[in-house]
């Protein structure tokens, strides 16, 4: 059973302005390199800067790293809508590129983008892990239980299998897990899972 839903979509006037400078710009630079499919500017609001953003309410404090972050969603966007530490993770030299440019043009100063493999990145003690259309949540998980702190939280957006892969994940791992419907996708849940650690452990 789903929690409750999340709080509404709304984004304050001077964030909103943020969010629409970073979509521009990521839209400028996806005509270049492919980090979104191509869809119109609208479209690409829902579908992409409010899926992220619906995320926020539901990150604890502390220093935060978005894995596999891409064109930045939602790790960038979150970064709009907080101002703690934020390390944005990708292996791809080309989106690392734009995911600097980005944070440097919105004057996000506490973004640092690591141009590395997950396994590689040398990361600090992590509080909140996030990731958005990445992987099985198998692998999720076993990055979870190695970058974050103790007493860490892990938020990742899934699709219409989030429940298979919940049920993959249970001979492998213990959580405490919390289920959340998506705003802005009726198929979609959010999972806030926290606890994490390999079962037998």
């Amino acid at each position: 059973m789903k929690q409750p839903d999340l709080p509404s979509l709304d984004v304050p006037r001077e964030t909103e302005a943020q969010l629409r400078a970073y979509l521009r710009l990521l839209l400028a630079w996806n005509a270049r390199i492919n980090l979104i499919a191509a869809v119109p500017e609208e479209e690409a609001w829902h579908r992409h800067i409010l899926d992220s953003w619906q995320m926020l309410p539901l990150l604890p404090p502390g220093p935060l790293a978005d894995i596999g972050s891409g064109g930045g969603l939602p790790g960038l966007v979150i970064a709009i809508g907080r101002e703690e530490e934020t390390h944005l993770v990708e292996s791809d030299r080309r989106k690392c590129a734009f995911l600097m440019e980005a944070a440097r043009t919105l004057g996000l100063n506490h973004v640092r983008v690591h141009p590395s493999r997950i396994e590689a990145a040398r990361l600090p003690k992590i509080q909140v892990l996030t990731a958005r259309a990445l992987a099985p949540l198998n692998d999720l998980l076993g990055h979870a239980a190695r970058i974050l702190a103790p007493g860490g939280v892990a938020v990742f957006l899934k699709g219409r299998n989030a429940e298979a892969e919940l049920t993959a994940a249970a001979p492998r791992w213990l959580m405490r897990t919390e289920r959340f419907q998506s705003r802005t996708d009726a198929q979609a849940t959010i999972l806030r899972l926290s606890e994490i650690r390999p079962a037998g452990v």
